[in-house]
């Protein structure tokens, strides 16, 4: 039930019922101030809480905008570039939505409090005072009229009328206030159905601007939400890989340290005790020192590795000699003594082992390095690229394409491994090869099939991308924009040797079918990187920093699955020739020479249109076709149909013809063109002038093998001529 309407008319009666009218109006009226009150009290705490959200909000955005994310390895992928930029995309929304909180909250004062605040205090407050100006008069009414009644009757008539005024007057201005104040009371019950409500609906309108500007900040961040979901979700697949390789790695190194060593620059480093002469006596002091071969440099750091700090400066000396100590002339054991050219005296070294020490001796006396050779962890079989070989990838590849195309976990999933070795042994049989027309049994499940193919890749001797240009490869993949990594790596593909190279186009355009039908198969182009990544691209070296590498090894692979027609199917870019960079090279003195990781390894390369020169050009794929088959460069000399073309007497030809010494005097004298630095321990670090002795043919193609100051090592071919 509502309120009961206040009667003018009744005012004048002022009986009980008015009264008891008017009081429950006033109860309302207090109830209402006093609910205002506490709502802005409570309005004046939420803005203060909202600030104070505010402020938290805005430190955790600056705090995430401070920070930045440091990835393994010397470059990202692009998913890691977006993890990394995530958190700078959170402290912007973060920023974005508290600068309208806080417009929100300044708007809340001017739209909320003081509305309230003016209410309470203009209309309610002035209905308290019109209360009181009425019981006032009440009292001044009631007294004057009890006053009034009580006066005698024989008072004189004059008196009596003058009483009979003012009382009619004070009534009428009693009557009056009495008026005014029920009239106030109703305005004041009105008015507060719209101005009390009224701020409470502007106020909630700012929120909805506010979590409307949210849903806005929502819609614009879902983009880049679902790129780092993938990115993400790619990262985490990666790790996933990575993490298993890293651990199998870690448990090699556990059962047999000395067998994955990395292969180092120094021919010699480690820790060693260092006996150093003091005014108190002797003391040994640990020193991590390092030794060159070449230079005879020994560099010694003393360093603490409990407290993780260096204990001094450095100290680099020349050998002279190194002597191992008799257990009986000292008392510590595995001590050997070092004279040095640069420095007086002798320096009584303590190794760590037997075993160290004997390292450290053969190290320093002249005789062969120590190196734990890398060897390749997959199987060296008799696979090989001829066309057994390809006869196996394409019949592999009829299979999974005719029956099992759309196959759920294609290549992810692999097969019983003495299933697929069964398979393999029957397709690399001679009688079974030969028959290129057999397919495949239909017995034969899928996943053994991929297995089988992914296992014989696997056995080649290298990987079908070479070692040598593994590391190309992953610099390429390294580059910042998709145009540029998608031109190194066309250029390089077309840098592999001609088998080489058919075989991993016959195998990219299958692998792009694959991504074709993703939709059945769930593999799409990431997923048959991650796939292929370290089968076709795996370094030569097992490392920490490889397998953290295996992220660009995967890119590699779907850059090529991309792009395989235009990669495979078009020339890149000629790179110089031996004759024009050798010719570049006395055109100007001051050109900078290429490094060994830019050196062309191609053997001849010519761009040219008219029919000779297409007819040049057949002959020259043909010899390098050759030469990839065979172990040596004499094919280019001993060849019936390549001979008379060599010796023509074309001026055009000279740029072709080879330097290398013909298969009757295969080791010679050659001078470098250039200067080169070693990449690689078995390659050789030399200037241009220098003189090799017997040179020949690599097994490597593009390389010379020959000898330097007592060393043997890799030449790059095009830098050198013979004598």
């Amino acid at each position: 039930m509502g309120l009961p309407a206040l009667e003018f008319s009744d005012c004048c009666l002022d009986s009980p019922h008015f009264r008891e009218t008017l009081k429950s109006h006033e109860a309302e009226l207090d109830k209402t101030n006093k609910f205002i009150k506490e709502l802005i009290k409570d309005g004046k705490s939420l803005v203060s809480a909202l600030k104070n959200l505010s402020s938290a909000k805005r430190k955790f955005a600056d705090s995430l905008n401070e920070f930045k994310f440091q990835c393994i390895g010397d470059a990202e992928t692009d998913d890691e570039m977006c993890i990394a930029r995530s958190l700078q995309e959170f402290a912007t929304v973060l920023r974005n939505l508290e600068d309208e909180r806080i417009r929100m909250i300044e708007n809340a004062s001017e739209v909320l409090i003081t509305p309230l605040e003016k209410f309470r205090k203009e209309q309610i407050g002035a209905a308290k005072e019109a209360k009181k100006k009425y019981d006032k008069e009440t009292e001044k009414y009631c007294g004057i009229l009890e006053k009034h009644l009580n006066l005698s009757s024989k008072k004189k008539e004059s008196q009596l009328q003058e009483a009979d005024s003012q009382v009619d007057l004070v009534r009428q201005h009693f009557y009056e206030v009495s008026l005014e104040y029920v009239f106030k009371v109703q305005e004041v019950q009105e008015r507060k159905m719209f101005e009390f409500v009224e701020p409470l609906l502007a106020f909630l309108q700012g929120l909805f601007t506010f979590y409307h500007h949210g849903y806005e900040l929502a819609k614009d961040f879902n983009d880049f939400k679902t790129q780092l979901t993938i990115s993400i979700q790619n990262t985490r697949n990666r790790f996933e890989g990575t993490r298993s390789e890293v651990e199998s790695l870690m448990k090699k190194m556990k059962e047999n340290p000395l067998e994955h060593k990395t292969i180092s620059p120094y021919t010699m480093e480690g820790y060693l005790y260092v006996q150093e002469k003091r005014h108190f006596g002797t003391s040994w002091v640990k020193h991590y020192c390092t030794y060159q071969r070449d230079s005879k440099q020994i560099t010694m750091v003393p360093f603490d590795q409990k407290s993780g700090g260096k204990g001094g400066e450095d100290e680099s000396v020349t050998l002279k000699s190194c002597t191992r100590r008799k257990t009986d002339s000292i008392e510590k054991r595995f001590c050997f003594d070092v004279e040095a050219v640069d420095r007086p005296g002798v320096i009584t070294m303590q190794a760590l082992s037997e075993e160290d020490r004997r390292l450290w001796m053969e190290a320093m006396d002249g005789r062969e390095p120590v190196y734990n050779s890398n060897k390749d962890s997959q199987s060296e079989g008799t696979a090989q690229l001829d066309s057994i070989g390809f006869s196996i990838i394409r019949k592999c590849i009829h299979a999974v394409e005719t029956r099992g195309i759309n196959e759920q976990g294609l290549y992810r999933i692999v097969g019983v491994n003495s299933r697929v070795q069964k398979l393999l042994s029957i397709l690399m049989d001679p009688k079974t090869a030969s028959e290129t027309e057999t397919d495949i049994c239909a017995e034969w499940e899928i996943k053994t099939i991929t297995s089988a193919l992914k296992t014989y890749l696997r056995m080649l001797p290298g990987p079908l991308m070479m070692y040598q240009f593994q590391r190309s490869f992953i610099k390429a993949a390294k580059l910042e924009n998709q145009e540029s990594r998608v031109s190194e790596i066309h250029s390089l593909v077309h840098r592999l040797p001609e088998k080489n190279r058919q075989m991993l186009q016959l195998l990219m355009n299958h692998l792009a079918n694959v991504a074709n039908n993703h939709k059945q198969n769930l593999m799409t182009v990431a997923n048959l990187g991650v796939v292929f990544g370290p089968t076709l691209l795996r370094p030569q070296e097992e490392t920490v920093a490889a397998i953290m590498d295996i992220k660009f090894q995967n890119i590699v692979i779907e850059i090529l699955i991309e792009n395989h027609e235009k990669i495979f199917n078009t020339v890149p870019d000629a790179p110089l020739t031996n004759a024009q960079l050798h010719l570049s090279r006395k055109k100007s003195s001051d050109s900078k020479p290429p490094s060994c990781s830019e050196r062309p390894l191609t053997l001849f390369h010519t761009v040219q249109s008219t029919e000779k020169q297409e007819q040049r050009n057949s002959l020259i794929d043909s010899s390098l076709e050759s030469v990839v088959s065979s172990n040596a460069y004499s094919v280019l000399n001993s060849s019936s149909s390549l001979q008379p073309n060599m010796n023509s007497s074309d001026p055009d030809l000279d740029v072709l013809k080879p330097t290398r010494p013909n298969s009757l005097t295969p080791f010679r004298k050659a001078k470098a063109l250039y200067a080169c630095k070693a990449e690689h321990d078995s390659e050789l670090s030399f200037t241009a002038g220098t003189v090799f002795d017997n040179v020949h043919p690599s097994q490597e193609p593009g390389w010379l093998e020959g000898t330097l100051n007592g060393k043997t090592g890799l030449i790059p071919e095009n830098y050198v001529e013979f004598l």
